[in-house]
């Protein structure tokens, strides 16, 4: 295929915005499956997680063909935490379509990715999504893009992109809401072939091609995704590995080629310059490394990556009832998932402790950790897990020590708008912005320090009855704001080892929340509840109700214990204090405290 009618394109937007659902469309108004194929919705969100939570974890690629045009598209996650995937796949396009909510607008996703797109001189389209919404504010969204834009440093050709609306989810698109038909896609479709340039390659030079996803496949083993910059590779063509600081890490065989149509990869003989493809048989190369003809000696430049700014320790589970629901628990095998992770995923790091007891690593955030770790609990993984700290850094010029800080984007309904406030500038928040955002509702934007963040989501979700919602991204390193007042109550502690019971469980329902329901396995030093109080209390909860031959009124009365409360696994990563862990296993979610005895604890 001649390389001007390749066009390299991103859909990017801020989580929930309606990115994946587009994409869907896109693909059936292509004809890319046969009339009586069986689509699934979302189609690109295809791991387990990504389904239930209905985020996009990993960028992923497709390819659609319009008007003898090949379009390559990447959807990419719309969180934060998943922001190295998407700083990564920015390189193989040449445009972008930023999608933005007709009614939340600019969120803080929305600045970081575009600022991400600006940089690299991306030519972008805007589509205001969602505009049947009963709250849409499509005119202030509008204007709100553009003071984006602005503020970005947008260069004046990237200032004139041209607008469309749309609902992704009915698969259509408009360049004048009020006049034109509202049927497809097609406007989308004529302005990404008109707008975004062709790939800028040259066919006659050495083969070069930038690897910027990594997966696996079982029968091929290590495939790698990226876009060919130079020159053309054939099936058996040798090739040498480059890292990204110019170090040769060998020569190999391109033993199969890829390339996309819809969501498969399709095998084919040769790839060209300007397509994205994947690549099959160099076992050595990781993200980041350029695959290209033996001749070549200088690596094609990549975009570093935004550093980690949170860390959890990750260690085998060695709790009175580990071994008995995963299959993976021994220390190597642990060592062994976290580092074959850090290899594709490049916003994550594993630190080694010299007594190898335990692993650091480190990643963006809580959501980010939490699905590495839930992850591996599917894989058959038993973990503990310690408390999440962030990453400091010590200035190389004042020596003062720096710390995360994340700009947070709240909406919260108006009569909750003062304990949010409270709260958040009780943790060293700044408040940047506070505006009405229409229907009742405030929208608050804070600079808050990473560490004051942690724990606080269940927080925000009681104090706004589950209305407000909370958006935060990475802003920068700042100075040091001081110690932050971290409350939280004491909890409540097995002292035995057992089965919960109802009359024990029903006998402590006044001390507190319990975290477990009757018939439910527990063990000494095991965290079964959070008290009311601020001290930790020891409890006994395998009681059983002493029987007698006598009869009375109240003997066989029935016991009805309040609801428990179900632990979710980031909930339970930020809740722990220092001397906790979570014990995660493929089947149960525990905590615990670190020295199981009282004795041990008071050492």
């Amino acid at each position: 295929m001649d390389k001007i009618e390749i066009r390299n394109l991103a859909i990017i937007a801020h989580v929930d915005h309606g990115k994946t659902t587009i994409i869907d469309n896109i693909l059936k108004q292509s004809n890319t499956f046969r009339d009586n194929q069986d689509v699934a919705e979302r189609l690109m969100d295809s791991g387990d997680i990504e389904k239930e939570r209905g985020i996009t974890i990993l960028a992923k690629c497709t390819s659609v063909y319009y008007n003898n045009f090949k379009l390559n598209i990447v959807d990419t996650p719309g969180h934060a935490d998943f922001g190295g995937e998407v700083e990564r796949v920015l390189s193989m396009v040449e445009g972008v379509v930023l999608l933005v909510d007709s009614s939340e607008g600019v969120m803080p996703q929305t600045k970081f990715v575009l600022n991400k797109a600006l940089r690299l001189g991306l030519k972008p389209i805007v589509v205001i999504n969602k505009v049947d919404r009963q709250d849409a504010r499509i005119k202030e969204v509008s204007d709100e893009v553009f003071e984006l834009f602005m503020m970005l440093d947008a260069t004046d050709e990237q200032l004139s992109y041209p607008t469309l609306y749309a609902v992704g989810r009915d698969g259509w698109a408009v360049k004048d809401l009020e006049n034109d038909e509202r049927k497809d896609l097609k406007p989308l479709f004529d302005l990404i072939i008109s707008h975004i340039p062709a790939p800028q390659v040259d066919i006659s030079k050495p083969f070069e091609m930038l690897a910027t996803i990594l997966t696996s496949d079982q029968y091929v083993g290590k495939v790698l995704i990226g876009k060919v910059y130079n020159g053309v590779a054939k099936v058996n063509s040798q090739v040498k590995v480059l890292s990204l600081d110019g170090n040769d890490k060998g020569t190999f065989k391109l033993t199969k080629l890829f390339s996309f149509k819809g969501i498969e990869k399709i095998p084919i003989d040769e790839v060209i310059a300007g397509d994205i493809v994947a690549v099959a048989g160099v076992e050595s190369a990781s993200v980041s490394d350029t695959i290209c003809n033996p001749s070549v000696s200088i690596p094609i430049k990549s975009t570093p990556v935004d550093p980690p700014t949170m860390s959890i320790t990750v260690g085998v589970n060695d709790s009175p009832l580990a071994g008995r629901e995963g299959s993976k628990v021994t220390s190597r095998m642990i060592l062994d998932r976290l580092l074959k992770e850090a290899d594709t995923n490049v916003a994550i790091t594993v630190t080694v402790d010299p007594q190898k007891e335990y692993f650091e690593v480190g990643g963006r955030g809580e959501l980010q950790l939490g699905v590495l770790i839930e992850t591996m609990r599917r894989e058959g993984f038993e973990l503990s897990v310690g408390k999440p700290n962030v990453l400091f850094k010590i200035d190389e010029v004042t020596k003062a020590k720096l710390e995360p800080i994340e700009e947070v984007v709240i909406d919260v309904e108006d009569e909750f708008s003062g304990v949010v406030m409270e709260k958040l500038s009780r943790r060293k928040g700044e408040v940047k912005e506070v505006k009405s955002s229409g229907k009742g509702r405030t929208r608050m934007i804070f600079h808050i320090p990473s560490r004051s963040l942690i724990g606080y989501q269940s927080e925000f979700r009681n104090d706004t009855r589950g209305n407000g919602v909370m958006n935060r991204v990475f802003y920068s390193y700042e100075p040091f704001r001081g110690d932050i007042e971290r409350h939280r109550n004491g909890v409540i502690i097995s002292n035995c080892a057992g089965e919960t019971t109802t009359y024990a469980l029903d006998g402590l329902r006044d001390r507190g929340t319990m975290f477990v329901g009757p018939r439910t396995k527990v063990y000494e030093g095991m965290i079964i509840g959070e008290h009311t109080r601020e001290n930790d209390i020891d409890v006994n909860p395998v009681k059983e109700k002493k029987l007698t031959n006598m009869r009375s009124a109240t003997a066989d009365k029935a016991v009805i214990l309040a609801p428990f409360k179900k632990l979710v696994l980031e909930e339970t990563i930020s809740y722990i204090n220092d001397d906790e862990l979570v014990e995660v296993t493929p089947s149960s979610i525990r905590l615990r405290k670190k020295g199981l005895t009282p004795n041990s604890r008071k050492r």
